[in-house]
């Protein structure tokens, strides 16, 4: 068979002959993409208020699972661990506000990026010294989640959802439509858009930089502890979740690093299109496409579109 045959009509043949399968990939790839999402609006978040590329989001995301899993197994409550968790992360917001943003306000951009470098270590050696290096099973039963699958009849196939893939995409939808509703018409949110704007224009009306910079990292933390608890009850809790963090980078790129929306359609367009590569096209090409396609789609944007799909142009005159 004509090999442009097989890769560019083929796949499009199999998925008009088998809908149930289409539909199952297109469900996986929405899960995964709303997950992604969440991923990247803490990133958004971040870069929006301060201007800072935040790389340790990723391991904050494991450091709030572990520290939720860990405190559960010294014998606290799930929901208990749940609120205590959300104080370590507040906690955790204060500190880098104090520890980090602070000192270095009106240092270079490089400077704050690798600070958030430094950040990434002191949690992964925070996290290993406290709960330790092995995978941990994420208590999703004692947080109420739900197991099991649910079995849809589609054109003559089956396709099965399974409950905690229904309810992580429920909760992330739901997270990423009260934030972005929170950021977009409460006070905070004003001040925050306020503060991306103009830093200086920002404090001579009176905005605390170092309240909006708080209340922007605890969120992400909010963000990351949602993201944790969902990819963990997916798979287990573990330092290499936090590889998963890094395909919230094509995201960021496709949807652009200051938009919301760009986020969640970034999100779903990676998630979606990676499933769909690697069910179609992967067996063409060799397989392992979910891997690095999300990255070339990434390229082709920095290549064409540097700004993203919803990020602001930016034009600087010399």
């Amino acid at each position: 068979m004509n090999p442009l045959y097989q890769i560019f009509v083929d796949p499009f043949v199999q998925m008009a002959g088998a809908p149930d399968l289409f539909a199952q990939t297109i469900w996986e790839g929405f899960v995964g993409g709303m997950l992604y999402a969440l991923i990247a609006l803490g990133y958004v978040l971040i870069f929006k208020a301060s201007g800072v590329f935040n790389f340790a989001q990723g391991i904050m995301m494991v450091f709030a699972a572990l520290t939720l899993v860990g405190l559960h197994e010294m014998g606290v409550h799930a929901y208990i661990a749940l609120l205590l968790t959300l104080g370590v992360m507040y906690l955790l917001a204060v500190g880098v506000e104090r520890a980090v943003l602070r000192p270095l306000v009106n240092q270079p951009d490089i400077i704050l990026f690798m600070a958030t470098f430094g950040l990434t270590y002191l949690l992964i050696g925070a996290g290993e010294l406290v709960f330790g290096g092995n995978p941990k099973t994420m208590i999703a039963k004692e947080l109420g989640l739900p197991s099991g699958g649910i079995d849809f009849n589609i054109l003559g196939g089956l396709v099965s959802l399974q409950r905690i893939d229904i309810a992580a995409a429920v909760i992330a939808s739901i997270l990423v439509a009260g934030l972005a509703a929170f950021f977009q018409y409460t006070r905070v949110g004003r001040a925050l858009r306020a503060v991306a704007d103009d830093h200086q224009a920002a404090l001579s009306v009176g905005i605390s930089l170092n309240e909006i910079w708080v209340v922007v990292w605890f969120a992400a933390g909010v963000v990351a502890l949602a993201t944790g608890v969902m990819w963990g009850a997916r798979s287990n809790v573990s330092f290499a979740l936090q590889i998963v963090a890094l395909k919230a980078l094509p995201v960021l790129i496709l949807g652009g690093f200051t938009s919301v929306p760009g986020a969640i359609v970034g999100g779903l367009v990676v998630g979606i299109g990676e499933k769909l590569g690697e069910f179609y096209w992967g067996p063409l090409l060799g397989g392992g496409i979910e891997s690095w396609l999300a990255y070339v789609i990434a390229l082709a944007f920095l290549l064409f579109r540097p700004h993203g799909l919803f990020g602001e142009k930016i034009i600087e005159r010399i």
